[in-house]
């Protein structure tokens, strides 16, 4: 046993003013064996040489001059030196060492002693510091342990719910924040933010952002560059940088250590997330995973934003066509309906006359003959206007030939045409048009049947002495708008889908009128891709409005022709 402590190296501390009993104890006892020993001759020495030498073991005489073995215990246990003390007291002293023992003394050698008890009293004693050295090394490593378990469930927590995230959150701009809050969290950063390229382009929009300066803040959906995120996007590799190699980058402004991950979609870079601390403290190879684990899921919510979008887009693709489908259905079944009712009165008149010439006398036939000729005549125009409605629907079905044109061009030209119409009827008829241009994409001369098909109703309704005002703007859904208000009767509010019907009149029975003009400017109106709509109420007017979509570019074709 004893030779196995020749490489202890061990610190043993020596309290004794007899170089004779010192001598025997360090050179002849321990020093042999390999441990480190240092001699002081008295108490108030050894307090200071204990807390400079840090011994595993202290040897000291109880009867020491000055300070005593037993003040030295009480000095050792009031400044926290804790390691074992082992007295060496001669025979009579039993009464002090109970009392060292009772300061907390480890053990104690009767002098005279022999280099083997020496030895014994130190390997015991330095049993117990050996033990309780690993002790505290296992409870070290059962704290660090625990702390690592604790961090890693709680990476693991964070990357739960960020999945959890991507898979419940459809707000994107809700989503981009929580995955930069993540990302925060899960590298102990102190900032965050998150990249992102708009459709095709390649610079970078900041889309979310935590901890920044309301400078930063306010840039969000822009482009805004920290200096060194545009070097990974190029690079696509991950970037951990810190210290005095940051300055170079404006990011430094913001902190002293960086983290910066591509943002990856199927090996294209759609992004990039950062993450700042503001002390140098370096990022490490656990912190870069759980950064490039939050950025993969950042990639996986822009990539389902896409299928969203592309299912959605798919989606109402598909209601619009039924839609379509079913109103065309319900127009044709409207139009045939109408149509019927329409020629089956002149066609009967018709057959009627012409029975009734066949079998009339021969003295009145001349006479018939005229009579008949006349309702003939009449019917078969009335037979003919319901053909050219039918003609002019039909003709809503082919494709359209669309240019950019300036919308009050297109509403002052439409003035122009129904100003005489209008003084014959005595109706004022009020432009009330922008001076700058309203750019629409349009087929000029089916969007001029639609101000045809507006105005002569609001000619027609507002009757001697009335008003009718048209206007042009800009609506705040970015669309071009036309209102044509007129001083008439008014639309009941359950009449106001009845009046887009084919040959719909509203009560009235002319026959001159065939009601189709409202049923042409609608569908004109949906296939550019706009709409159309009436307001107001009985006895206040009415007011016939329709949207068209903006033109972004193109030459404007002129309507004054």
């Amino acid at each position: 046993m004893i030779g196995s402590m020749s490489t202890a190296k061990e610190r043993i501390l020596i309290v004794e003013n007899d170089p004779e009993v010192s001598d025997l104890i360090a050179r002849q006892s321990l020093r042999p064996l390999g441990y480190r020993v240092k001699i002081v001759p008295g108490a108030s020495k050894a307090i200071r040489e204990a807390a400079r030498f840090s011994p595993d073991v202290v040897v000291v005489n109880i009867k020491l001059p000055g300070l005593s073995g037993k003040d030295l215990l009480v000095a050792l246990s009031s400044q926290g030196l804790d390691m074992p003390v082992i007295v060496m007291a001669e025979e009579g002293m039993e009464d002090d060492v109970i009392q060292a023992f009772r300061l907390g003394a480890a053990d104690y050698l009767r002098w005279p002693i022999r280099e083997a008890e020496v030895v014994s009293a130190v390997e015991h004693a330095l049993k117990q510091v050996r033990a309780r050295r690993e002790r505290e090394l296992l409870a070290k490593k059962l704290k660090r342990t625990n702390q690592e378990l604790k961090h890693r469930i709680r990476d693991l927590t964070t990357i739960i719910n960020i999945g959890k995230a991507v898979t419940s959150t459809t707000d994107q701009r809700l989503l981009f924040n929580r995955i930069v809050d993540g990302a925060v969290y899960a590298t102990d950063a102190d900032k965050g933010w998150l990249y992102l390229r708009k459709g095709n382009g390649k610079s970078l929009v900041l889309s979310a952002c935590k901890n920044l300066p309301k400078s930063i803040v306010s840039k969000l959906n822009q482009s805004w560059s920290d200096g060194i995120s545009s070097l990974v996007a190029v690079s696509g590799e991950t970037l951990a940088i810190h210290g005095k190699p940051l300055e170079r980058f404006k990011v430094a402004q913001l902190g002293k250590a960086a983290l910066v991950v591509p943002v990856k979609a199927r090996k294209e870079i759609v992004g990039v997330l950062v993450v700042v601390r503001e002390k140098p403290k370096p990022f490490n190879a656990g912190n870069q995973s759980m950064l490039e684990a939050v950025a993969d899921y950042a990639a996986v919510s822009l990539v389902n934003a896409r299928l969203f979008k592309a299912i959605d887009r798919r989606a109402r693709s598909l209601q619009e066509i039924a839609t379509a489908s079913r109103e065309s259905k319900n127009l044709k079944t409207d139009i045939l309906r109408h149509v019927t009712h329409r020629l089956k009165a002149p066609l009967g008149v018709i057959d009627q006359r012409v029975r009734k010439i066949v079998d009339q006398d021969a003295g009145n036939l001349i006479n018939e003959y005229k009579n008949a000729l006349d309702d003939i005549q009449a019917n078969l125009r009335r037979v003919n206007r319901v053909v050219t409605a039918l003609s002019q629907l039909d003709e809503v079905n082919s494709s359209p030939e669309f240019v950019t044109v300036n919308l009050v061009d297109l509403a002052r030209g439409a003035t122009a045409r129904f100003r005489d119409d209008a003084k014959e009827q005595a109706v004022n008829l009020v432009e009330s048009l922008p001076s700058a241009p309203i750019f629409v994409m349009v087929d000029v001369e089916r969007m001029a049947k639609v101000f045809d098909a507006l105005l002569s109703n609001a000619i027609r309704f507002s009757g001697s002495g009335g008003e009718v005002t048209v206007r042009c703007s800009q609506n705040e859904d970015n669309e071009a708008r036309v209102s044509i208000h007129d001083t008439g009767p008014g639309i009941d509010e359950e009449q106001r889908e009845l009046v887009f019907r084919p040959f719909y009149q509203g009560g009235t029975d002319d026959s001159e009128k065939m009601g189709i003009g409202l049923t042409l400017a609608k569908e004109i109106i949906k296939a550019h891709g706009g709409k159309i709509w009436v307001d107001g109420h009985a006895a206040s007017g009415s007011v016939f409005r329709f949207n068209l979509p903006l033109a972004e570019t193109g030459e404007t074709k002129s309507t004054d022709e």
